[in-house]
Order: structure tokens, then C-alpha cells, then sequence
């Protein structure tokens, strides 16, 4: 079934499934009883979800719905594919995860082959650092912080421009370019211009690296040495590789090993890098792995399994208080949030928007629709990849086209309450009308990050509501 749904209501359809699945007794009892808690909490709370209540917000019709709904529930090995930047960047990201978590559980699609397989992460040497006090947003967001003594080292991405610089006086960038990438690139342009210190390593003349204070040459991957890996609590097989090193860094370049270290030497800080080569550091990391750096590089060059992938389920498997999946979550009910996974709609889209701005911004924007040739701001220097894919094309419906004056190939303004972009406009019928989808990653005028608010973020985790914004467009 293909079901074409109105950006930023997966959390919808995904609770409409849920009920459709309690309420006709399709749902995995042994599982549910064996191994979680607060199922009999999920039962009346699901009851006003119904697939008439999601039809109305997600554009897809109830018997859709229905018929989705049993078709997932009756497939062993039935599983939901979540992506990566795509359920987290909407008003209700961490309860989307959490819902179809709970799906993939009431189905009992929890660790058996086609489902959500657990694997554990690769076990790599720890240098012994740490952050110093609070990271950033830990106070605003604080399950981003600590879950269940859990301690995350990052800063929430959102509060960056806000901080500058009272909290932030200098920042270095490795291997990024945030000046494109992040969300609401006019505030972290304008936020960047206040550091004492910009510094940028990297093989390329970003946009960022052009607002810098510093650029150094970062070498290639195939001039260092390094460790490649796969783990996912959904899909990925435990893999590891050593990443070798083909030629000599190149020039002035240098990897960030010999970058960080040279600089901690400068800093009085050597006896905190005492790895004498990038070989011995990376050896060292990759011990606890249970490989050596040797049978990486003669015996599997190819790469090993560093774990098997394991279909049964101990007691105490799961890493929660009660060793049990936990539909109903005390950790969130602590910290002033459903306990449940529930459904928030955009801050500013069609149902919650003030009738002022909707009238002002009338369409939907999704800005990050991926390309199949580059990714992010990425290989966009490689000159085979620019003939396939040589500029940035905001796709609308035909109706929509119609409606605002616009065909084919037109050059497009698209416009929100933070900025504007220019970019051509392709028109699919396999876009929904009132939707604008922007990819993201191009420079200039085409920045779809131009269009992007700080302001609009997720409660829980302060992810930015990337996919479900409010836009206008016009023949330019």
C-alpha cells in the first residue's frame, strides 16, 4: 500500500493503527504479558484514536487505515523503518518513535527475523574524557541529557545560536558545515558572526569555512587510518572494519588525530593523547572489541561480525527500570509529558496555526527530501554527480502549480516567516497538493535551511520541526 500522508502526521496514522489493532483483538497477548508493563494503561487511552479521528489529519482514508492496521498486525516479522532526520524533525518526534515502538511490540515484531532485532554496539576503547558540567539544553530538555543514568556528552543542536556567546565563545567544525546544515541557517549565520573563535578543519571551502577565523586542511579517509561500523537496535548486523590507510596525507592536510593531538601538546595536555601514531590509537580502540588491530587488517580486511545476531529475549533483556518494555513510561510522566505515546500537531500547521499566518504561509513545507546523488551538503564538488543532478528543484502537485501560476522548470520563490529561497520548481502528481517539498544541502539563495525555525522544536527533545512548516510560493 502506498498511502500519501500530510507531513507531520505519522503519529496520527500510527495511533489509529493502534487502536484498530486493540480494539480487534490483533494484537500479540503472550508478548504483550511476557514482556511488558503498562499495556492495560495503552487500552482505554487508544480508544479515542480512532482511524475517523486520523483520516481528518493525515488525508488517508479510515478504511486505509484499517486495512494497514491488519495487514501489520497479521505479518510476522512486520517492521517500521523510521529513518533517520525524518520522524524526530515534527512537533511530535519522540512520541512518534515511541508509537511505533509500541506497534512493533503489541505485534510481538520485537527480536524475531524481519522485525526490530536488537544487536549490541561495538565495545571500543574510551579515552577517558568527558563534559565538564551541564551540556548545552540539558536543563530545557533534560531526558536529551541523562535516561536512566544514562549520561548523552551532546549539546541540544537548537539552543546553539541562542547561546552565543554568553554559554559559546568558540567553536571548531570537523568534517560539518552548520552554516547549511542546521536548522534556521539565518540565526546561526548571525550567531557565528559573535564568536571570539570560528575554526574550521575540512577538505572543502564550506560556507562554513568561508566564516571562519581558521580553516585547516583535513586529509581524505583513504590518508588516515580508522574503524567503520554497523549496529542499529533495528536492523543493521553488528559489523566492524579497519578503515585502512591507502597514501600518505597529502600536502599540509591532517587528519583530526594528529590535529587534536598536536594541539593538546601545545595545550600541556600530552599525558591526555599518549598514543605515539594513529595505528596505536586506533588499536587501542578497537581492543575492547574483542578483535586486534592485526586481524583487521591480514585476517579480515574485509571485516567481521563482532556480535550474532540473537532472536531470543532474557529475562531483564531490555535496558529500562523494569528490565521490560515500558509502554507506559514513568520516566516521561516525571519530566511533565504523556506517559502514553500520544499526538501533537504542528505549532504552526493547519490545526494549531493562528488564522493570520496560515492565511499569509497556505502551504505545507518538508524541506530535506533526499537525492539520490549527494548527501547533505556533500560530493557536490564531484563534477560526474553535478551533470546528473546540476540544480536544486522544489517539487509541488499540479494542482498546485496551477493554482499559483507555475509549470515545469519555472524558477520558484519559496517563502516563510524566516526567509526565502529560489530554486526551479519540478511538478509530480506524486506530490500532494498544498504540499512543497525543499531538499536540502544546496548552497546560496537555495538553502532550504533559509526557511527553517529555531523556534518551532519538539517538547521533549528540542529536535527542530524541520517537515511539517507553513510556506508560500510564487512564479518568480
Amino acid at each position: 500500500m502506498y498511502l500519501r500522508i500530510r507531513p507531520g502526521t505519522d503519529g496520527a496514522l500510527a495511533m489509529a493503527m493502534m487502536n484498530v489493532i486493540i480494539e480487534e483483538d490483533l494484537y500479540d497477548h503472550d508478548f504483550v504479558e511476557q514482556h511488558t508493563t503498562g499495556f492495560d494503561k495503552l487500552v482505554p487511552h487508544v480508544k479515542s484514536y480512532t482511524p475517523e479521528w486520523a483520516e481528518a489529519l493525515t488525508w488517508i482514508p479510515a478504511d486505509d487505515i484499517r486495512q494497514l492496521a491488519r495487514l501489520f498486525a497479521n505479518t510476522r516479522g512486520a517492521s517500521i523503518f523510521q529513518g533517520t532526520c525524518t520522524q524526530d524533525q515534527t512537533a511530535n518526534g519522540t512520541q512518534n518513535s515511541r508509537a511505533f515502538a509500541v506497534l512493533q511490540t503489541i505485534t510481538g515484531n520485537i527480536n524475531v527475523p524481519g522485525g526490530w532485532v536488537t544487536s549490541p554496539p561495538p565495545r571500543f576503547g574510551h579515552p577517558g574524557y568527558s563534559v565538564e558540567g551541564m551540556p548545552l539544553g540539558g536543563e530545557q530538555y533534560p531526558l536529551f541529557h541523562e535516561l536512566w543514568g544514562r549520561k548523552a556528552p551532546y549539546g541540544v543542536v537548537t539552543l546553539v545560536p541562542e547561546s552565543i556567546p554568553e554559554k559559546l565563545k568558540a567553536f571548531l567544525v570537523i568534517g560539518g558545515n552548520p552554516l547549511i546544515s542546521m536548522p534556521d541557517s539565518n540565526a546561526f549565520k548571525s550567531a557565528f558572526k559573535k564568536l571570539d573563535l570560528l575554526v574550521v578543519h575540512d577538505l572543502f571551502m564550506t560556507e562554513t569555512a568561508r566564516a571562519a577565523h581558521y580553516v585547516l586542511p583535513a586529509c581524505s579517509h583513504i590518508e588516515k587510518w580508522g574503524i567503520a561500523y554497523t549496529y542499529n537496535v533495528c536492523h543493521c548486523l553488528p559489523f566492524l572494519m579497519l578503515r585502512k590507510k591507502c597514501i600518505k596525507a597529502l600536502d599540509e592536510s591532517w587528519s583530526e588525530w594528529r590535529f587534536l593531538t598536536e594541539l593538546a601538546n601545545r595545550l600541556g595536555l600530552s599525558e591526555r593523547f599518549p598514543w605515539k601514531s594513529e595505528k596505536e590509537f586506533v588499536a587501542f580502540m578497537i581492543a575492547p572489541s574483542g578483535f586486534s588491530f592485526d586481524y583487521l587488517l591480514n585476517e579480515k580486511p574485509e571485516g567481521d561480525f563482532y556480535a550474532e545476531k540473537k532472536y531470543t529475549i532474557p529475562d531483564g533483556f531490555f535496558r529500562t527500570p523494569s528490565g521490560k518494555i515500558e509502554i507506559y513510561s514513568d520516566t516521561l510522566e516525571q519530566v511533565g509529558f504523556n506517559p502514553l505515546p500520544s499526538y501533537l500537531e504542528p505549532e504552526r500547521g493547519p490545526v494549531r496555526g493562528e488564522k493570520s499566518f496560515l492565511e499569509k504561509y497556505p502551504l505545507i513545507l518538508s524541506v530535506g527530501n533526499r537525492n539520490l546523488y549527494y548527501t547533505h551538503s556533500q560530493h557536490r564538488q564531484v563534477e560526474a554527480l553535478q551533470k546528473l543532478s546540476p540544480e536544486p528543484l522544489t517539487e509541488i502537485g499540479p494542482e498546485t502549480a496551477e493554482k499559483y501560476g507555475i509549470e515545469d522548470g519555472d524558477p520558484v520563490v519559496v517563502e516563510t516567516n524566516r526567509g526565502r529561497i529560489k530554486m526551479k520548481a519540478r511538478v509530480d502528481k506524486r506530490v500532494a497538493e498544498g504540499i512543497v517539498l525543499a531538499p536540502h544541502g544546496w548552497g546560496g539563495d537555495a538553502n532550504a535551511n533559509l526557511l527553517t525555525d529555531l523556534a518551532c522544536r519538539e517538547p521533549i527533545m528540542g529536535y527542530p520541526d524541520q517537515k511539517s512548516l507553513q510556506c508560500r510560493i510564487r512564479k518568480a
